[in-house]
């Protein structure tokens, strides 16, 4: 798994990483106060696993400053996930609208067939 896509996606895949994305989209952290939440259920070690695998996908930059690791989010791989997704968000939606054209089209045609025989429902 070396392409960039795929480094992004198993990055986001676990609950934790995305958490800690969620916690540097609102601006720059140190490692301690990133992992403050987690630490009644992992141990410091297990989460700075997690900011590695963030930091080897390109999703964060981490930066030293005396005894402090600033973590600092990189939009430039959730970008590029996003823009793969959209060209699926767009077919999906042509999907949904030949569905919807040809459910109307059945509808109506039982519509029909009910007044010509005199039907009503």
């Amino acid at each position: 798994m070396n392409d960039q896509l795929s480094l992004t996606f198993s990055a986001l895949s676990d609950p934790t990483r995305r958490a800690m994305l969620s916690r540097l989209s609102q601006g720059d952290a140190n490692v301690s106060d990133l992992a403050k939440p987690f630490l009644k259920d992992m141990s410091l070690p297990a989460i700075t696993k997690h900011l590695k695998v963030l930091e080897n996908a390109g999703l964060i930059i981490k930066t030293k400053e005396a005894q402090w690791r600033p973590c600092k989010i990189n939009g430039a791989p959730l970008k590029d996930a996003s823009a793969w997704m959209e060209q699926y968000r767009q077919y999906w939606e042509e999907s949904f609208d030949r569905l919807e054209e040809y459910l109307k089209t059945i509808t109506d045609a039982k519509k029909s067939k009910r007044k010509k025989h005199g039907k009503k429902k």
